[in-house]
């Protein structure tokens, strides 16, 4: 790695730090944050609404930095982010926290996708796993240490500081791209597909929304869910006709037609369901099943964010060698293992040994997220690449609020009607529900294996290609 590369990575690494620490620092401040803005009713929204307006605003940006480089759409992205965090900050009201929430989240929506292909702009084939990697070892660290941050904060100075501290970092971050990320833009008249954006905007808010109140805020068979689903169908059309006739679509779906991008896609949906149901309801197991304090649900993911970095490294080590399929399909194997392994579990399964399932499962992942990553930024040239890896990031949120939104239907069958606010639920009862949610995530998992093993054999063909000009 070079003089230019180290800069360019240590900026990502910040942006990337910024974003992963977000969702663990606010969850560890809630508590204190609901009793000076009250509103305890919304909590759930300031966790929605910033993975809304990430989802919906990703693709948009990842065209964008196809169309004028990626430079200003990461500094656009991450002075949306820093304003969204002073103002969530200063917020003084639950209300007014969860409107700034969504500017963090439209802000997040370009940092995250911009990471991923500036790395694959700066890179050549064979270091982007291993850059990959050390931006995946973040994640890992973030989940450690987000917690800590957050309780440190919380209680030796006010919450107010989790978003406050974004800013400086922020700003390095932003520094060192503006100064150093070198792009050729090709001077040209740029089409934008304004209709593209509006209609993905409406259609994919209206899903993400109705998905995300569903049985909730409001119950699945309300007037309100049907015009929801049928504002997203009618725009979704809409949107598809689009981009079908405009000459600089916001999503390329000729794109798909490479079967190494359709593959690494449809994993990125399947592993996102499979992630968020693990992280979900692995720790309800913990405290509703097996009876333990809360801590122990914490020291149960830690694992899993010990062992993707692990495996991310690993991947990078032997990924020239060896090639990206291989590599991807011990990972997703590896969960498919640790996910079956779950299905088998029991009151009477000691913490330990999910503790050292959590390790494959993140292991796996480290494995496999970091080869399918590497695969979107090979499969494409550089006037592609952000919206490849704009669809790729939009899929993994997707396939998150699809499988939140199924799973938790599948536990509601079984403890719908037997809880007090989620209090009261007898553990054998709970036990059962979850034990229906581990088979759906080791089904969603095999279904990873079996797409994965439909990748072709050779490398995909941009892999010798890095930035432009």
């Amino acid at each position: 790695m070079n003089r230019y590369q180290r800069k360019i990575i240590i900026a990502l690494l910040i942006a990337t730090f910024l974003a992963a620490i977000e969702v663990t620092v606010v969850s560890t401040a809630m508590p204190s944050i609901t009793r000076d803005l009250g509103g305890l009713d919304l909590i759930s929204w300031v966790f929605a609404i910033y993975l809304l307006t990430y989802a919906v605003m990703t693709p948009i940006f990842g065209k964008l930095a196809d169309l004028f480089g990626r430079k200003k759409i990461f500094i656009t992205g991450a002075t949306l982010f820093l304003i969204g965090s002073a103002l969530c900050g200063l917020s003084q009201s639950m209300e007014q926290l969860i409107l700034f929430r969504a500017v963090q989240g439209i802000g997040a929506g370009a940092l995250m996708p911009m990471t991923f292909t500036i790395v694959g702009d700066v890179f050549s084939y064979e270091k982007r796993a291993k850059a990959q990697a050390i931006i995946g070892s973040i994640w890992g660290i973030a989940g450690v240490f987000g917690p800590l941050v957050g309780g440190f904060f919380v209680d030796f100075l006010t919450w107010h500081w989790i978003f406050y501290i974004n800013i400086p970092f922020g700003l390095i971050a932003m520094y060192l791209i503006g100064k150093n990320l070198e792009e050729k833009i090709e001077k040209r008249k740029r089409s934008i597909d304004f209709g593209g954006a509006i209609t993905f905007i409406i259609g994919t808010g209206a899903l993400l929304y109705a998905l995300l109140s569903g049985g909730n805020e409001i119950a699945w068979n309300d007037q309100l869910m049907f015009y929801l689903f049928g504002i997203a169908f009618l725009f979704l059309v809409t949107f598809v006709v689009i981009q079908l006739k405009v000459a600089e679509p916001m999503i390329p779906f000729h794109l798909f037609k490479n079967r190494h991008l359709f593959i690494a896609n449809l994993c990125g949906l399947l592993m996102g369901s499979i992630l968020i149901g693990l992280t979900a309801y692995l720790p309800l197991w913990v405290q509703g099943v097996l009876l333990l304090p809360a801590t122990f649900s914490g020291l149960t993911l830690i694992p899993m964010s010990i062992g993707w970095p692990l495996g991310a490294f690993l991947s990078s080590k032997f990924m020239v060698n060896l090639g990206a399929k291989p590599i991807a399909l011990t990972g997703v194997s590896f969960i498919a293992a640790s996910t079956f392994a779950l299905t088998f579990i029991s009151s009477t399964t000691p913490n330990l040994v999910l503790i050292v399932i959590m390790f494959f499962v993140g292991f796996g992942f480290g494995l496999s997220m970091t080869m399918f990553t590497v695969i979107v930024q090979s499969s494409v040239g550089w006037n592609n690449r952000g919206a490849a890896a704009s669809s790729n990031a939009f899929l993994r949120t997707l396939g998150q609020t699809l499988g939140i939104t199924v799973l938790g239907t599948v536990l509601n069958q079984y403890i719908g009607g037997h809880t007090n606010n989620g209090t009261d639920v007898a553990p054998e009862l709970l036990a059962t529900g979850l034990h229906s949610v581990f088979i759906i995530l080791f089904i969603l998992a095999g279904l990873s294996v079996l797409a994965t093993s439909l990748l072709p054999k050779e490398e995909p063909e941009g892999a010798d290609q890095t930035s432009k000009g």
